[in-house]
């Protein structure tokens, strides 16, 4: 499969690498969750004249892992590496000293793992990195895909390594230009039905569009087919990609992740689902230490309103508890026909729901808008008003209101107009209204 994208991140990638060649070394941290394509990113921005070293941690013995790494280093800069080193410290220092007489690439992947291997290489690396930078060329990019583990060894403040990056780069999925590339490349008379459920199941995220791509027709049904089956890859891939970040707490946070993916997305309604756990904490953290949900207000609402939802930001592990952590009986049972058809069943009414962020992500890559969003408000006994999508354009004056519908034929207008004019009256009197209906059509 091609390289797609990534533009703007490999012009970003060249440009520190030239930086670091002409003057002096560079550090860059590439985060993102794991399939999300850093390893394919990085090789792609480094590959020239100048040699790279690729270096994967895997969770092995330190000298284990340094004499796999000494016949690597030796191949990739053709130079002689003296064996018997044992620990990653030396190994460093001797690079860096390479660095003095030498340009080169260092990518080093999945760097978190050192928190298992030997913690201390942190600051080892600090002491290095500090001492050899000014005097040395070497364009250094350390990945990881445990979030929470990356963002605590270049953003906490009493870690080594704080501050010591040059830039960072954090990749999410692909845009909805980028889907729109690939399906018409592999199924060139695709229809805008066939492209929501691409961008439901994969969410951007390019190992899970490799797959789909090599695999299926990427019809509806194929898609489905594929996904939920027996020895499916996705089956186990939300519990695998997140056991690692929660550690032996994972139940709880399963548990909160599943409320919010069925719709019970406040925080009452979450602990009374429950049966009455405080999970504040765990919503704070599930935000801020593993970036994995947000917070939601109604647009324009001030910072600290209580009237707060929370939203899974990661289409697959949205799909995922939705549908896999939640049929966990079905799947041990091996029935994946009958969980196969609750899929299908519910597919209008889900996807209805992913076609509003599908929406908001397309008028966001429009660079048309400085406020994107959705509105509710409360009341007490009665449904409450709610607009899928309200979008205030770059000159200030303009409102976009939106009504979201799979089907044309499922609009009422008047409905949609009265909601319209209650928003206007509360939130949006300065501005000039422009009312649309978003369809399947419109993607």
């Amino acid at each position: 499969m091609k390289f797609y994208n990534r533009t703007k991140e490999i012009e970003e990638l060249r440009r520190i690498q030239g930086r670091a060649f002409k003057s002096r070394s560079r550090m860059t941290v590439i985060t993102g969750r794991r399939r999300i394509g850093k390893t394919s990113l990085a090789l792609c921005a480094t590959h020239g004249e100048y040699p790279t070293v690729y270096l994967f941690v895997s969770r092995k013995n330190e000298a284990a892992l340094c004499e796999e790494f000494t016949g690597l280093i030796s191949t990739a800069l053709g130079c002689y590496v003296p064996s018997g080193i044992k620990s990653f410290k030396s190994l460093f220092q001797m690079l860096m000293e390479f660095a003095k007489t030498r340009k080169f690439n260092l990518i080093i992947d999945e760097f978190q793992e050192f928190f298992n291997i030997n913690s201390s290489v942190f600051s080892d690396m600090q002491n290095i990195w500090d001492s050899y930078r000014n005097d040395t060329h070497v364009n250094l990019l350390l990945m990881g895909s445990v979030y929470s583990m990356m963002h605590k060894i270049f953003e906490s403040y009493h870690e080594p390594l704080f501050g010591r990056a040059d830039a960072t780069i954090r990749l999410s999925g692909f845009g909805t230009e980028t889907m729109k590339e690939i399906m018409h490349d592999f199924r060139p008379d695709y229809t805008n039905d066939e492209l929501l459920t691409f961008y439901c199941v994969t969410g951007g995220v390019p190992k899970y569009i490799e797959l789909l791509c090599e695999d299926t027709d990427l019809s509806i049904d194929g898609i489905f087919n594929y996904v939920v089956r027996e020895n499916s890859p996705f089956i186990d891939e939300g519990r695998n990609l997140l056991i690692e970040e929660f550690g032996k707490d994972y139940g709880l946070y399963f548990s909160v992740l599943n409320c919010i993916a069925s719709g019970v997305n406040t925080q009452g309604a979450i602990e009374s689902a429950l049966g009455g756990v405080t999970v504040a904490g765990h919503l704070k953290r599930l935000i801020e230490d593993y970036s994995l949900i947000k917070r939601v207000r109604p647009i324009m609402s001030k910072p600290r309103s209580q009237n707060v939802q929370y939203e899974i930001t990661d289409n697959f592990l949205k799909f995922w508890f939705n549908y896999f952590d939640r049929n966990q009986t079905l799947i041990e049972m091996g029935n994946f026909d009958f969980l196969r058809q609750i899929v299908i069943s519910d597919y209008p009414t889900y996807s209805g729901l992913m076609l509003e962020k599908y929406f908001r992500l397309k008028m966001m890559e429009s660079q048309e808008y400085i406020n994107i969003g959705s509105w509710w408000e409360r009341k007490r006994g009665k449904e409450a008003n709610e607009i899928d999508i309200v979008g205030i354009k770059t000159d200030d004056r303009t409102a976009v209101i939106a009504e979201v519908k799979r089907q044309r034929r499922n609009y009422d207008h008047k409905e949609f107009m009265e909601k319209v004019e209650r928003i206007k009256s509360c939130l949006l009197m300065k501005y000039e209204i422009e009312p649309r209906l978003l369809t399947l059509e419109d993607m």
